[in-house]
Order: C-alpha cells, then sequence, then structure tokens
C-alpha cells in the first residue's frame, strides 16, 4: 500500500509553539507504524510563508518580511531533531520553486473550468484566520477563533465558485470517499455544506498584500489569497504531472491530510473544492485534532501564550515530551498542558513503568543467568500477541492515547508477571520465567518504535546479546524528570 501523509503548514509570523509540535509527533507515528508494516510512506510538512500575518509581524518587529520569514521558516524546520521526526520532505511556500509554479498551474485549472471570476467585495475580514467572516459568524462582532475585532475590506478580488461543489462534496463524505474523523468533525463539516456554500475571495490586491505572495496569473494587480496558496502545498510539493505526482497523489490508496478544528473548513471544503475544479483525486482521509490549552485557554502565538517545544526537550528530553502528547492528549476535546503533567506521565509510564521493567529484567538475567539469554520454552505473555493488533487498531482510527494505552497494558502485565513469579527467589524457575519477561521486553522495544525511536532502540539493545552472548549490563534507559519552567 502507498500512503501519502501531510501536517499542515504554519504562519511563520512567530517561531513554533507545542500545539503544531503536537500535528508532528502525530503525523511522525502514523509515518513510522505503516513503514513498519511494509507500506510505501511519504510525510510532508513545510512552512505557509505567504501570508499578510507575516508581512504585519515584520513591520511590528521593524524588519523586512524576508528576514522575519527566513528565520522562523528556520524555527519549523529545525524542530525534526528535537522532535525525532523523519520527514521525507519540507516545503516552504515563499523559497521553493516547485510552488508558486504549482499554485499557478492549478489556478490555471479551476479558471479552466470557469470557477474563476472577478467581483467587487466588501467584508469583515480577520488577518489571523486570513478569513472573512459573516456577521453570523462572529461572536458579538469579534472573531470566534481571535477574539479580535475583523477589518472591514472593502476591494474588487477574484471568486472562486465554491457553490457549484455542494453536492460533489456531500457525496465524497456521505459514500466514504472522503473521510473525515473524528465523527463530530464530519457532522460539522456536513452542517456546513447543508447550510449553503456561498462562492468565496480567493485573491487580494496587490497594494493590501503589501506586494507580498504569488501574483494571479494574467492580473498582476492581484496575489493569490493565502489559503489557496497554502492548500496547494499538498500536489505543488510533488511537481503536477510529474512522477512523483502520479505515484503520492493519483497512485496512493490512502492520501492523509493532518490538521486543528480551526482550519476543518479550509482542508474540508475549500480544498476538496478546489481539487474537484482542477480534475484531481479528493484527499482519502482528513484527520482533525482539537487543542492544546494552557489555564483553558489555546495556545497560540497571538494569544501570547505559547509553549516553546525545543525549550521543553532541552529541559525534558525527547522522549518525555513525545509520549506526553501521544499518551495525554485526547482524541475529542481540548487538552490543558502543563509541565507537571509532562513530567508526573515520564515519571510514571517511562521511567518508573517501562525502565523499570526493563533494568530489573536485565539486572536479573546477569544475576541468575550470568547474562546469558534464557530461551523461550513456554508460553509468552498473552498481551505480546493481543497489544500489536490493538495498537494497529487504535492508530487506524486516529487515537493515539489508546494506541499508547495499549502498550502500557504489555508494560504493565509483565511487571505484574515479575512481581508474581519473583524469579529472584529460585533459581531453578528463574531462566522460565525471565525469558517471559524478556520477550516481553522485546516486544515493547519493537511496538514503542514509533511512538518513541530513540527510546526504542535503546530498549532493544539492552535486550540483544554482545558477540560473547550475554546481555549489556543493566542502566537507567529512562531519568526521572522533576518539574521546572517551561
Amino acid at each position: 500500500m502507498t500512503t501519502y501523509l501531510t501536517t499542515t503548514i504554519p504562519y511563520v509570523n512567530a517561531r513554533p509553539h507545542l500545539g503544531f509540535a503536537l500535528e508532528l509527533v502525530q503525523a511522525d507515528v502514523l509515518a513510522r507504524h505503516r513503514r513498519s508494516r511494509g507500506e510505501d510512506v511519504r510525510l510532508l510538512s513545510g512552512t505557509d510563508e505567504n501570508s499578510l500575518k507575516n508581512v504585519l509581524a515584520a513591520a511590528a518587529a521593524g524588519v523586512e518580511v524576508r528576514t522575519l520569514v527566513d528565520r522562523n521558516a528556520a524555527a519549523f524546520e529545525a524542530l525534526q531533531e528535537p522532535l525525532a521526526l523523519r520527514l521525507d520532505d519540507f516545503i516552504r511556500t515563499s523559497r521553493d520553486p516547485r510552488h508558486p509554479v504549482g499554485v499557478a498551474e492549478l489556478w490555471r485549472r479551476c479558471a479552466a473550468s470557469g470557477d474563476l471570476y472577478r467581483r467587487h467585495y466588501r467584508g469583515r475580514y480577520c488577518v489571523g484566520c486570513e478569513q472573512f467572516y459573516t456577521a453570523e459568524e462572529l461572536a458579538d462582532g469579534r472573531c470566534p477563533e481571535h477574539s479580535t475585532e475583523p477589518q472591514f475590506v472593502e476591494e474588487k478580488n477574484w471568486f472562486f465558485r465554491l457553490s457549484r461543489y455542494t453536492g460533489q462534496l456531500r457525496a465524497a463524505i456521505t459514500e466514504g470517499r472522503l473521510r473525515i474523523d473524528p465523527p463530530a468533525r464530519r457532522n460539522e463539516v456536513l452542517g456546513l455544506l447543508a447550510a449553503g456554500l456561498p462562492d468565496f475571495s480567493v485573491s487580494r490586491s496587490r497594494e493590501r498584500a503589501h506586494g507580498w505572495g504569488i501574483p494571479v496569473p494574467g492580473d498582476d494587480s492581484q496575489v493569490i489569497y493565502v489559503w489557496w496558496d497554502a492548500l496547494g502545498n499538498y500536489v505543488t510539493s510533488l511537481g503536477l504531472d510529474s512522477p512523483d505526482f502520479d505515484r503520492w497523489w493519483r497512485g496512493s490508496e490512502r492520501r492523509i491530510h493532518l490538521c486543528g478544528k480551526g482550519v476543518l473548513r479550509f482542508h474540508a471544503v475549500y480544498w476538496p473544492a478546489l481539487l474537484l475544479s482542477a480534475g484531481l483525486p479528493l484527499p482519502t482521509d482528513i484527520l482533525v485534532h482539537d487543542y492544546l490549552t494552557v489555564d483553558g485557554r489555546k495556545i497560540s502565538k497571538s494569544a501570547g501564550n505559547t509553549v516553546d517545544p525545543v525549550q521543553l526537550v532541552d529541559g525534558y528530553g525527547t522522549d518525555a515530551v513525545r509520549w506526553w502528547l501521544l499518551r495525554d492528549v485526547a482524541k475529542v476535546g481540548d487538552t490543558d498542558f502543563t509541565v507537571n503533567r509532562l513530567a508526573e506521565r515520564a515519571n510514571a509510564d517511562l521511567a518508573g513503568g517501562i525502565g523499570n521493567l526493563v533494568k530489573r529484567v536485565v539486572t536479573l538475567v546477569h544475576r541468575q543467568c550470568d547474562g546469558g539469554v534464557p530461551q523461550l520454552d513456554s508460553a509468552a505473555l498473552p498481551e505480546c500477541a493481543t497489544v500489536p493488533a490493538e495498537i494497529a487498531a487504535a492508530l487506524d482510527r486516529y487515537d493515539f492515547r489508546r494506541a499508547t494505552g495499549a502498550l502500557w497494558q504489555l508494560s504493565a502485565a509483565a511487571n505484574r508477571y515479575l512481581d508474581q513469579t519473583r524469579p529472584w527467589s529460585d533459581p531453578t524457575t528463574a531462566p522460565r520465567h525471565l525469558a517471559v519477561l524478556l520477550h516481553a521486553c522485546r516486544t515493547l522495544g519493537e511496538l514503542l518504535t514509533p511512538f518513541l525511536p530513540d527510546a526504542a532502540g535503546h530498549v532493544l539493545a539492552q535486550c540483544t546479546p554482545g558477540p560473547d552472548g550475554r546481555l549489556p549490563e543493566a542502566r537507567t534507559l529512562f531519568p526521572r524528570r522533576y518539574p521546572q519552567s517551561a
């Protein structure tokens, strides 16, 4: 099976925060898990750089737009090492030569379908969302996402005939050709379709964009709307009509987009409609996560309550950060972050659970078997057979909490078996019990690989004999973490 996985691409008006790290780690886990099943996988991420938000942020900082964009984009791209990500591609929309060519081609294809027209427009525009809002969509006159009053904008723009695609989008979703998960988000999109889809503006005046962005083909007075521009990255990164496009977009059995609930409309309505207009296949899956919050408020650059993932990793380690994002964040509903919760989870599950188990087992193998690996001649723990399928089923449902919970079941079962059999107390039965436990530890290491690739390598190394047939000396795999300032 061939799978094409993508994350959203964030604005680079500021440095990255933990909310985007969540999506990157989720995508990385899905990609690693599918590769482990023998699937051909491509994972794409990148940065959204042709935004008015970036122009305004640069002006506020007193620097050139290019300077701000390059500096912050580098910070996003650099997340790969501290978060232990394995990306296959990273696209920068203001720098990558593949992108403007592809965006212009998408524009021309939609124009050829008769779906682009010019119209005078007046409306309320939230720069934070890069989106026009109707009066009914505002909360007491304010943006529901940023709680700011939108700007009133009046200009002549290019519009896309979104209304033409209501029926096709509804059919794709209800027939299961376009899966939106969780179901509540699917219902949200169906509600948007039932209310009717108005055509939407897909360009901005060059003047209002301060000359920043991709020009509209054949109309230098306008630049292409940042969302049209940004969504196109999923195919422009492949090169339209290229062998990569045929392999990863046309030919993939699964084309999976990960996104946050705040940008659902763009990914589940605007983007599929654009693809239909351009005569291109739709994504197969749109997997939607809710927000991370601090003190009940969404983590966001505009709210000023960001949590720097690199600083977290510096203080607590990659394994602790990835594990909290996967083990504690709910599939449905927002999840509040504190460093105390991160440290507590790492201590309970990693240091006190998996790490303690492996160290105890290896120590006992050295004590009772002189470090030699005992042969498994009796039944292994039943969880060693059942947990892999439970993890696979959970990840197919985009449920990372359930998947890591299943892995934890194996760790807990092995710790119970260790305490019940007490292999330190009877040298005659110790090898048999330690063989069961060592098999469980190896299975844990293998199953842990998509979630914590670095830690999994350490677990497997600890359980693998050297040239002399003996296990390495036991060591601490997960240090205990103590809460400190994030």
